[in-house]
């Protein structure tokens, strides 16, 4: 079984951004008073109380982040009214300066030249998206640095920041390209519609639905440009108890604990607790190294008391390890964070926000693709988790009902968690036990008398499948749940805001029926009316236009071709898992790691194998 276990979790490696780590494990936690942040506040320009304004620091501190590079530096200064040319290797880079390698006679003359001028191109992962692009920017000696090696690194500050030069140099044509093609995409699917209202008596089924799809569509993104995240209030700090449940995480689980426990929150308000559930692999291990490592280097953030882990006798599933943990928690507000997730160290500041709002019940943070630039099939999913989260997720929280809380980061109040705890514990779904979806089915309990929103200022990072088959896998286990929990919400969300409840009901009726739709235009209409499908091509390439313009003038990244290619997989692939989710809903694997339900699963396959049937 341990041979087989190691086979099947054997993957692709993933590439992630090589931030520039902090000497300190826990260098964003504030002193004991909880007075003082660790940010900065240097880096912060102005007066004593813009200082003082969380905000702008933490605007500040993304700035000042550092990142690892190899870049090859162009460089030219002035030095004694001549004008020399020569390179260097930048080592490290933030939005606001660079580290570069080179000789000693040159570190020497940048310490006295008068002007200086950095060329060199930014690569896509080097820092986080967005940033790719070439550059050519002023710069000023700041300092020299020796290696241990002897080798001399110069410390140089750019005259504008990279932002800044980007808004200058890049975005304003990127902005507007995809400000045009957001237009002429909108108004071409409003034209396609209009026709569809014309021809509606020739064929009405096939006809409402083109109108529905389109009204769903374009409703979510007229909706998400009203949306706003909660601001920051300093004075608002609930107590907040993080759980991580983890199963089989070793390689990621450190870097999520310390990614929790390294907030900037006052320590006596934040406890992060993380529950094994009978990890088959090294994860408790990893769990109890990293504990033991913090207790002893960071003890004056006084983690003895904030950071506590339990290990689950047997296998249970990941809603009782949640629910575990819900109970052990001390404060009045319960944070759910993926063992494969990290939070920014800003999140918990952010995502407490919205429950100054008494009717709030839970609150979904904002969750970036960790791995992005491993190979196409992350970037293709980077697009999706941005257009997914910063569209469709602010479109529904502009209503206040936001109809999945999603598991990489999402806070409810422990109240209701403990009260719906039972039901949700226990959920059956056709007489089977429901062992995934806790996001979903959490989210239904919750919304039915309460208030869920999406706070977009609240971000974490999630490592997703590198491989097709893990990723297929994923995918079908999500539209199991999303299927049953559509359902059970459709039963109150009629309850909720009109335009809401109509925008949730036909975002149902979309998908279900999609495959049929599909084969009636590709294959029904060509093969018995001789007829080329060319509109729903047209219509089908207009909706990844739209994916992919939103991404651009959203994120300005490099990875907006990919939503193409995600619209051609789902229509290819993704969208023949519905039917097939439908037969197969008391399939208890989850596919992207081994469950007990998995290994038995695989260790089934592998006998037939080796019999040969």
């Amino acid at each position: 079984m341990d041979i087989l276990f190691q086979q099947v979790k054997k993957e692709k490696e993933d590439i992630l951004l090589a931030a520039k780590p902090d000497r300190r494990l826990l260098s964003k936690v504030p002193d004991k008073e909880g007075m003082r942040t660790n940010v900065d506040r240097r880096r912060v320009k102005g007066s004593n109380e813009e200082a003082n304004d969380l905000t702008k620091r933490i605007e500040s501190e993304n700035m000042g982040k550092r990142y690892f590079i190899d870049y090859e530096v162009s460089i030219q200064y002035v030095l004694a009214g001549k004008m020399v040319k020569c390179s260097g290797k930048g080592v490290d880079i933030s939005t606001t300066g660079m580290l570069i390698e080179v000789s000693h006679e040159i570190a020497q003359d940048l310490s006295q030249a008068k002007r200086i001028r950095l060329k060199f191109n930014i690569t896509p992962g080097s820092m986080p998206e967005g940033y790719e692009m070439k550059v050519d920017i002023a710069a000023k000696f700041m300092r020299l640095d020796k290696t241990a090696e002897g080798k001399i690194r110069c410390g140089v500050a750019f005259l504008e920041s990279l932002a800044q030069f980007a808004t200058k140099k890049k975005n304003w044509y990127m902005l507007s390209v995809a400000s045009l093609f957001l237009f002429i995409t909108s108004a071409c699917i409003i034209l396609m519609r209009a026709e569809s209202v014309l021809y509606f008596k020739f064929n009405k089924i096939l006809y409402m639905y083109s109108i529905i799809a389109a009204t769903f569509l374009l409703s979510r993104y007229l909706f998400a440009v009203f949306y706003r995240p909660v601001p920051i209030d300093n004075d608002f700090i609930p107590g907040v108890s993080i759980i991580i449940p983890c199963f089989n995480e070793e390689e990621w689980i450190q870097r999520t604990i310390i990614s929790c426990i390294n907030q900037d929150y006052p320590i006596d308000k934040l406890e992060v607790i993380v529950i094994d559930d009978c990890s088959n692999d090294r994860s408790i291990e990893k769990i109890k190294e990293i504990v033991e490592e913090l207790k002893i280097k960071e003890k004056r953030y006084e983690v003895e008391t904030r950071l506590q882990y339990f290990r689950q006798e047997q296998n249970a599933g990941k809603r009782e390890a949640m629910a575990k943990g819900t109970l052990m928690a001390q404060h009045e507000l319960v944070v759910f964070v993926d063992s494969d997730s990290f939070l920014d160290p800003f999140a918990i500041r952010n995502i407490v926000q919205p429950f100054k709002d008494t009717k709030m019940g839970g609150v979904s943070g904002r969750t970036d693709v960790a791995n992005t630039y491993t190979n196409a099939l992350t970037k293709m999913q980077a697009v999706r988790y941005y257009i997914a989260f910063r569209i469709m997720k602010a479109a529904e929280s502009y209503f206040d009902a936001v109809t999945c809380l999603s598991g990489p980061l999402a806070c409810y109040r422990k109240d209701l968690v403990v009260k719906y705890m039972d039901a949700w514990l226990n959920q059956k779904f056709l007489g089977e036990k429901a062992t995934f979806g806790d996001d979903r089915s959490m989210t239904n309990f919750i919304l039915r008398n309460n208030r869920t929103v999406y706070q977009d200022t609240a971000i974490c990072t999630t490592i997703v499948p590198n491989k097709y088959r893990v990723f297929l896998k994923q995918q079908m286990r999500w539209k199991r749940s999303w299927l049953r929990e559509s359902l059970i919400a459709a039963m109150f969300m009629w309850k909720k805001e009109p335009f809401m409840s109509l925008s949730f009901y036909m975002g149902m009726i979309v998908p279900i029926l999609a495959p049929i739709i599909v084969i009636y235009n590709l294959v029904y209409i060509p093969l018995m009316h001789r007829v080329f499908p060319l509109t729903f091509i047209i219509g089908i390439f207009l909706m990844a236009l739209l994916m992919s313009m939103a991404q651009l003038f959203l994120r300005k990244s490099s990875t907006w071709i990919y939503g193409f290619w995600f619209c051609v997989y789902y229509e290819a692939i993704l969208l023949w898992q519905m039917p097939i989710a439908w037969v197969t809903f008391w399939k208890t694997t989850w596919g992207t790691r081994m469950t007990p339900a998995d290994l038995a699963e695989a260790s089934k396959k592998n006998r037939k194998i080796q019999l040969g049937v």
